[in-house]
């Protein structure tokens, strides 16, 4: 008889997820976790990130009162307060992940690595468990390029970052995407000087161009340089302890320290995946569409770790909530599950936000969708952005001719709230006549949502043909 019904290696978000689903059922769970609860989310990105952010938003907010009328001098940042904050939050979160927590819903928390020995059997602590089903969620670290002179320089990742006990004097990031701009827009109005270099064209690549125009805007107002379609030929020590980044193109830019967010890296090493026959990719656990091994039909992957054929992974928390999810209805019940990405949403956390939910007009495009209906609304037009002084910002509908919603863009403050409004719609293949006879509270942003979606009927109401009809009606008695 095996140990223990579900083995799960991982306590960040996927793993816990299927730990409480499967412990609260009666099954005998066990947790294997070597560093702390919570993984990556809790403890490296998600919860202080934001907390981070939040802080360094109040200190703008204090710099743009005077166009309200309200006169206030320039903030004041204590760092040792704002990290306090960080640190605030991330211990109000952890019960909800603890170790006494998992223990009271049943399940067995193993503080040790854990490497598979058998294709049912895993070490841990120089003992050995034997399992019937094992879900692999060791999640993902943050990625360390090949650069010239990195070796003779300390640089800095997401799970250091949030440890600086002083402000950088010059934050140099490597990486224009989500976390490197986040990271930018939060110490830039934190007062620090930030440069942001991006190998790609554009900073955040993978989003509308005409929505991240609107964010590039905000961000160089705000003092951040963007160094866009800049190749990083070295970094070098300069002075005392600083460091200097030179570009191919043979400037040199000189800093205090140095970010690396170039992107992800699966916890691969120290499984020893070969032993319990689980094949892998360089992205990650090779699973099918219902996160199943395709080589060990014991295990599945869940989290930043694993690699659906045909999609690939992805590095959110949402996901691996959603992965949990799928997990538990084909492990757990043996129903059948398949993973779809077709609403994802995805958002970049600076001010104003930036969320794509669905597909952007160029992956539409690419996906083989020739024919497409492109509605817009600007935030100018929207009443609420208006009356809080905020009409930067758009939101842009991607459809077929036929009016289904294939992908949605926003930028505009506390966009990612809007991002379950479009999920629904393009998961449940709405029709856009359901969010453009939506009635929404007024004055809400999400209103350019519903606006957005009633531009697609508007010619076809105003219609020469609608207007000699309506013509016709009113003489009716």
């Amino acid at each position: 008889m095996a140990d223990y019904d579900v083995a799960i290696i991982g306590a960040g978000a996927a793993g816990l997820s299927v730990a409480a689903f499967a412990a609260q059922l009666g099954l005998r769970v066990a947790l294997f976790e070597r560093g702390r609860m919570g993984g990556d989310c809790l403890n490296h990105g998600c919860v202080p990130s934001k907390a981070l952010l939040a802080a360094a938003h109040r200190a703008q907010e204090a710099r743009a009162a005077g166009r309200f009328g309200i006169r206030l001098p320039p903030p004041e940042i204590d760092w040792a307060a704002v990290r306090a904050h960080v640190r605030g939050a991330i211990a109000r979160i952890a019960p909800n992940d603890s170790e006494e927590r998992f223990r009271a819903l049943g399940a067995e928390v193993i503080r040790a690595s854990a490497h598979f020995v058998a294709p049912d059997a895993i070490e841990a602590g120089a003992r050995r468990y034997t399992f019937r089903r094992a879900v692999i969620a060791a999640g993902s670290a943050p990625a360390v390029p090949a650069i010239p002179g990195l070796a003779e320089v300390p640089y800095l990742t997401n799970e250091t970052v949030f440890e600086l006990e002083d402000p950088p004097g010059h934050l140099i990031i490597l990486g224009g995407g989500a976390v490197g701009l986040e990271m930018a827009q939060a110490h830039a109005r934190l007062g620090c000087l930030v440069t942001v270099i991006e190998a790609a064209p554009s900073i955040a690549p993978r989003e509308d161009p005409e929505l991240v125009e609107g964010l590039r805007r905000t961000l160089k107002a705000e003092g951040i340089a963007l160094r866009e379609g800049a190749a990083l030929r070295r970094v070098e020590p300069d002075g005392a302890g600083g460091l200097a980044a030179v570009l191919a193109d043979g400037s040199r830019i000189v800093g205090t320290h140095l970010l690396l967010a170039v992107g992800r890296a699966p916890r691969l090493a120290g499984l020893d995946l070969p032993a319990a026959g689980i094949q892998a990719t360089r992205q990650g656990i090779a699973t099918d569409l219902a996160l199943r091994s395709v080589s060990n039909r014991r295990v599945w992957a869940a989290g930043d770790i694993a690699d659906p054929q045909g999609l690939g992974p992805r590095a959110f928390t949402h996901v691996a909530a959603c992965h949990a999810a799928i997990v538990a209805r084909s492990m757990l019940f043996r129903l059948p599950a398949r993973l779809d990405y077709a609403a994802l949403p995805r958002v970049i956390h600076t001010d104003p936000e930036l969320a794509q939910v669905g597909l952007t007009e160029a992956e539409a495009r690419a996906a083989g969708h020739a024919a497409l209906g492109i509605l817009r609304w600007p935030l100018s037009e929207n009443d609420r952005a208006v009356a809080e002084g905020r009409p930067e910002g758009l939101v842009k509908l991607v459809t077929t001719p036929r009016g289904r919603l294939l992908g949605a863009s926003v930028l505009a403050p506390r966009a990612g709230d809007m991002a379950g409004l479009f999920g629904l719609m393009i998961g449940r293949r709405l029709p856009l006549s359901a969010l453009a006879g939506l009635v929404l509270p007024y004055p809400t942003l999400a209103e350019g949502a519903k606006r957005a979606a009633g531009e697609f009927f508007l010619p076809r109401l105003l219609s020469p043909a609608m207007k000699r009809l309506a013509d016709l009606l009113i003489r009716l008695p």
